[in-house]
């Protein structure tokens, strides 16, 4: 069985979600993987459109349902995105680079670290699926708790999701 990370999720409508640098089933650059793991934790540049009339601001999270966790792992999460932004450029995801858009929050990633933390699968563990989720909303801010975690994120979206867009993408690591 394969963990499907959008189980149990709202049914709403699909945009479009896209990258330059990788597309949808494909290996994500060496750069996108962690330090540890001879990447740099540079998250891709993203583009979206189709977001339906009355997004009033966006969520990101990456996610690797494939992590040997029993929970799947969480790489980046991002609200408070303002609603007419339509891209993040690449490495968005370093706080020291400043490129998020003004009000964008980042939640702590698995590590407790509030960035973008490259795909890190164990050696030899078989191919990571590498799941960019961008919710668009029908609110102009969230108010989470301080430092809550990406999973928090996910259950506060769940009444104000208009609409979803993915990218896919993978890594490996040999054994």
């Amino acid at each position: 069985m394969v963990n499907d990370p959008n189980w149990r999720l709202p049914e709403v409508p699909a945009f479009s979600l896209t990258s330059p640098e990788v597309r949808d089933g494909d290996i994500l650059p060496r750069w996108a993987r962690a330090s540890g793991m001879g990447g740099e934790d540079r998250s891709p540049t993203l583009h979206w459109s189709g977001q339906p009339r009355g997004t009033k601001s966006f969520a990101l999270t990456v996610y690797d349902p494939d992590a040997p966790t029993g929970s799947g792992y969480w790489h980046w999460a991002v609200y408070n995105i303002p609603g007419d932004a339509s891209a993040l450029p690449q490495d968005a995801g370093n706080p020291a680079a400043g490129l998020l858009p003004a009000g964008a929050i980042t939640l702590p990633n698995e590590s407790r670290e509030e960035r973008f933390e490259g795909a890190a699968p164990p050696a030899g563990h078989g191919e990571h699926r590498y799941v960019f989720t961008l919710s668009a909303l029908g609110v102009e801010r969230l108010d989470l708790p301080a430092r809550c975690t990406p999973a928090v994120l996910g259950f506060s979206l769940r009444t104000v999701i208009l609409a979803r867009a993915q990218l896919t993408t993978l890594s490996e690591t040999p054994a």
